[in-house]
């Protein structure tokens, strides 16, 4: 196999696997390591991978990153008191402008992600989505998509503000299919 051929394969297989050794493309590719350390450093030097400690991994290319500034769903620009975080696998993260966005990315992704983290709308306090209170339909507007959501960690937070700005509280299942019924 020539180097052209190697490096391409060894390109095919990071973005296949995101990390791997370099013990491992030898056995693969059927040559020494020194021969895989020299074919790997057109794909550093390109910015494609990372050479780590026994292997090299994926630099994921920028076109394929969200926009940390920009909402997953509506690409609107994120506020971080509104935000709403999705931790997927191979550690990416999806970043929502509020509990709407977040709510309908949940929807699209079902069991693909591992975690959600929002904003406790009062104390600016992160928690688990899972466990959040979601206030709809409030008189208060924040400025973001519609209809609006509010995060809240504890129910009763979210009942005294829904007393002053109206609406109702429900937790995280619910809001789920309340977001779906809405948006549809």
């Amino acid at each position: 196999m020539l180097p052209i051929e190697r490096i391409k394969r060894i390109k095919e297989l990071v973005q296949k696997r995101q990390v791997i050794k370099i013990s491992e493309l030898s056995n693969l590719l059927n040559v020494s390591e020194m021969t895989i350390h020299r074919d790997i450093k057109p794909l550093i030097d390109d910015g494609i991978i990372l050479k780590t400690f026994g292997g090299i991994r994926l630099i994921e290319n920028e076109a394929n990153l969200q926009d940390d500034n920009l909402c997953v769903v509506c690409n609107r620009p994120i506020h971080s008191k509104l935000s709403y975080r999705m931790i997927l696998p191979n550690n990416q993260i999806e970043i929502a402008c509020c509990g709407h966005c977040g709510l309908m990315r949940e929807q699209q992704l079902g069991d693909g992600i591992l975690q959600s983290i929002c904003q406790d709308f009062l104390k600016q306090t992160t928690l688990s989505a899972k466990l959040a209170w979601f206030v709809f339909d409030t008189s208060i507007d924040i400025g973001c998509c519609q209809p609006q959501v509010l995060t809240f960690e504890k129910k009763e937070d979210s009942e005294k503000f829904i007393k002053g700005f109206g609406g109702i509280t429900i937790p995280f299942d619910q809001a789920l299919d309340l977001i779906h019924n809405k948006m549809n």
